[in-house]
């Protein structure tokens, strides 16, 4: 015994119970709920030290409760031993027992392993709640997976847990990142700027035309993946061991679909063909493809805002973002657009998170996909990634964002291709000559189109007026002008 811990060896060692399995006995922590087949494979996948994500584990749960409930009804399953694993699965649903799933992200690849895990733990708990009746056991095959098998569980649950957290998460947070986006759109909408088109100066537009793109491209990207959700919803439940039914009730996949939707509020159907939703996971892939379509537009939006803050001398200087942090840990005074590199960052990942779930969706060998517990965590950590994020980028950058005018209208004035405008009226190569002098000599472009046009400067500033340009259209007429 060491000097430093007094502790005597026997109090250090965790007490342990013995639990069995078709395999044979095996040790498990005495305060484990779960059993056998969990601590095998606890003991099996020591990968990554990440467990399948909460809203796996709430899926698991409303599934096995919607079952429960389900198979009551049909006469399957006795009325007490139904109530008690129903009150037990909604537990797990609701995160009073996350502890008790440590099962690794990497494991096997039907996802049998983390279904097991909520058989047993879910088996204990509702045993405990039959405790008046010391005979009655909850058993986690016979009972709580009762016409269910791994391989239409867990498809189920990747389908039920993506969709709750697309509607309940993302999709809110889109919305006020659009909101707010709108909102400083349209008080910046009489501000103009110069417009750039390969990072070069090019024709004006308002800061509100600006902004108003990146809204059009965030609700592109919700109705994207609101139509990736219509078919999501589609759950393979019932199909059991390869999409054929078998140990289940032929009633039970469509009402247990009903059923998880009077639990969440959310519209679930039982799939036509359940061989698909075993089989393939193409929909959760397509439903990647439109993560990774909001990840594109949330960079662009991301780099237009570190773009326009770049400076504060040295570059762009249009706008200053919300100074949050020191920049530097050797430059004093250096403030970083630290949200939208933040925001990059969290795109590249759900990028390379599609890239796993694509090659993970290939991997459907005849009547099961082998890869489902990595489909499930990557499109769950890229819905979560992107919600989070989509609300930060809102209320830590663009919210709070100030335009700094001068240097807008310093460089809107010396822009050489407002003179686009005087095309209809002296020709493109007189125009170009223009825009090169001016760009040389370092001039207002209206000072030389005084000079050069043989326009009157009256007419000249009605033409060349930045904010009338970003309306578009044929400004003076051809030949017009004089």
């Amino acid at each position: 015994m060491s000097p430093k811990d007094p502790t005597p060896p026997k109090a250090r060692i965790a007490k342990t119970r013995v639990e069995h399995d078709s395999m044979g006995e095996l040790q498990v922590p005495a305060d484990a709920l779960w059993g056998a087949q969990t601590q095998r494979a606890v003991q099996n996948f020591p990968v990554s030290g990440r467990p399948m994500p909460r809203g796996f584990i709430r899926a698991l749960g409303l599934i096995k409760a919607a079952a429960a409930g389900v198979n009551a009804e049909l006469g399957h399953l006795p009325q007490d031993i139904a109530e008690a694993v129903r009150k037990a699965a909604l537990e797990v649903a609701d995160g009073r027992h996350d502890g008790q799933f440590p099962i690794d992200i990497y494991q096997t690849g039907s996802g049998t392993s983390s279904n097991m895990n909520a058989n047993e733990v879910i088996a204990t708990l509702a045993t405990r709640l039959l405790q008046s009746d010391k005979s009655a056991t909850v058993h986690p095959n016979d009972h709580v997976n009762l016409g269910q098998s791994s391989n239409d569980v867990v498809p189920t649950a990747i389908r039920v847990s993506a969709q709750l957290a697309a509607v309940e998460d993302l999709q809110p947070a889109l919305k006020h990142l659009r909101k707010t986006i709108d909102k400083r759109g349209k008080a910046l909408a009489k501000v103009v700027k110069t417009g750039r088109t390969h990072l070069m100066d090019a024709m004006p537009l308002s800061f509100g035309q600006e902004f108003s793109a990146w809204s059009a491209q965030l609700a592109s990207a919700q109705a994207r993946i609101d139509d990736s959700l219509k078919r999501l919803r589609r759950l393979p439940l019932g199909g059991t061991a390869i999409g054929t039914g078998i140990n289940a009730d032929p009633k039970l996949g469509k009402q247990v679909a009903k059923a998880l939707g009077k639990l969440t509020g959310q519209r679930f159907e039982s799939a036509e063909n359940k061989f698909e939703g075993l089989a393939a996971q193409d929909d959760a892939v397509e439903l990647s493809g439109q993560l990774n379509a909001l990840a594109v537009a949330l960079i662009k939006i991301a780099n237009d805002l570190r773009w326009m803050n770049a400076g504060p001398l040295a570059g762009l200087g249009e706008i200053e973002l919300p100074a949050l942090q020191p920049g530097s840990s050797i430059m004093p005074g250096k403030v970083n657009p630290v949200i939208p590199e933040a925001t990059v960052m969290v795109c590249a990942q759900v990028m390379g998170h599609h890239t796993a779930i694509t090659v993970a969706g290939q991997t459907g060998n005849f009547q099961l996909n082998v890869t489902l517990p990595l489909i499930a965590a990557n499109l769950l950590e890229s819905i979560q990634l992107l919600a989070n994020v989509a609300r930060l980028l809102a209320d830590s950058a663009i919210a709070g964002l100030k335009v700094r005018e001068d240097n807008v209208q310093q460089a809107l004035a010396r822009n050489p291709i407002l003179v686009t405008a005087l095309n209809p009226i002296i020709g493109y190569e007189k125009a170009a000559a223009i825009a090169k002098r001016a760009y040389k000599e370092g001039r207002p472009v209206l000072d030389v189109a005084a000079e050069d046009s043989g326009l009157s400067l009256p007419e000249l500033k009605q033409l060349l007026d930045p904010a009338a340009l970003t309306a578009g259209g044929i400004h003076g007429g051809a030949g017009g002008g004089g």
